[in-house]
This record gives C-alpha cells, structure tokens and sequence, in this order.
C-alpha cells in the first residue's frame, strides 16, 4: 500500500503547540507526517512548498493560527492566506493537483482538530497516488 509523505509548515505558536498537545495527550495521528515548525504562517514562502514536492513530499499543509486575531504577529495569517489563496491557483498550471496542498488554521488547542486535518490529508494523497512532478524538468 501505498504511504503518502506529507510535509507540515507548522506556526510555532498554534499548530506546532497543538502537535505538541497532541503528542502529550498520547493522541495517535498517522506517521507520515513530517513536520517542519515555523515561526509564522505568513513567513512560508510558495518556494518553500514547491522544494517540498521537488524533494518528494506527496502533500503539504501550511498550518497557522486562526484568523484574523490570533496571529502572534499581527497579521501573519492573513498574508498566508493572500499568499497561498494565489498559490493555489498557479497549483494546476505547474502540475500539481490541488488537492495535494492544504492551507488550515489550527490553533494550540486543537489537538483533536490537528489530528482530523492529517489523517484526511494522508487518505486525500493516498487515494491520489505519489506525486508525479509534471514540470518537464529532467532529472540529473
């Protein structure tokens, strides 16, 4: 059977602490999580998650604080969305299917919503298949 890898761009203080919640309450989520902790949504860059399918992740979530005030930065969240609502749309043109890429808000208490979000997000991705760049780019 096939086992997605998916890569999390974590907030620091919302969805990395509920990771964190998750795993102290002993809450089980799948292992093909890798996660990576940020210390704002709004600081991934669409660079970030193309280098994450181009080294062979099958999925990815950029998970943040709730909008529009729980951002420990202001406003971070909110440049997450705008940044990713357009990455979104270019995800079609460079050969990734959207459902590949997720964009959630998860605060620091919500281990049990942490666990949802990746456990659909791993059965989305295993129902798709690896991720098959269609770019064009040869490999060396």
């Amino acid at each position: 059977m096939f086992e997605p890898k998916i890569v999390v761009f974590a907030c620091n203080w919302c969805t990395y602490a509920a990771v964190d919640l998750a795993g102290t309450s002993r809450i089980s989520y799948p292992p093909n999580v890798r996660v990576i902790r940020v210390m704002c949504s709004g600081r991934v860059d669409p660079q970030f998650v193309l280098e994450a399918f181009k080294n062979g992740a099958d999925g990815v979530i950029v998970a943040g604080c709730h909008p529009p005030v729980d951002c420990h930065y202001t406003n971070g969240n909110i440049k997450a969305l705008r940044r990713f609502t357009l990455f979104r749309r270019l995800l079609n043109d460079l050969g990734i299917e959207q459902e590949r890429f997720r964009l959630e808000w998860i605060s620091a208490s919500e281990a049990d919503k942490w666990v949802k979000v990746v456990s659909e997000m791993v059965e989305d991705v295993r129902k798709l298949g690896p991720f098959k760049p269609k770019l064009g780019v040869k490999e060396v």
